[in-house]
């Protein structure tokens, strides 16, 4: 499944799939390579959708207190 696809709480998911994984001894020396970079772009991922999240809510707060100041 492709990032653009995933939204945040799959991307966690996912995540936690992949260190359970690690965590268990599960996945092989061929496996931990790819595991670990996948979980550093859905890492990244999370990390965006964050900033995003945080600067579209910061702005909303700031236009209400624009809107109560008037």
């Amino acid at each position: 499944m492709s990032n653009k696809e995933l939204n945040y709480a799959e991307a966690i998911a996912e995540v936690e799939k992949i260190v359970g994984h690690l965590r268990s001894g599960e996945l092989s020396v061929d496996e931990l390579s790819s595991s670990v970079a996948r979980a550093t772009e859905l890492i990244a991922l999370c990390r965006s959708r964050l900033t995003a999240t945080e600067v579209e809510v910061e702005n909303l707060i700031k236009g209400e207190s624009l809107n109560n100041e008037q």
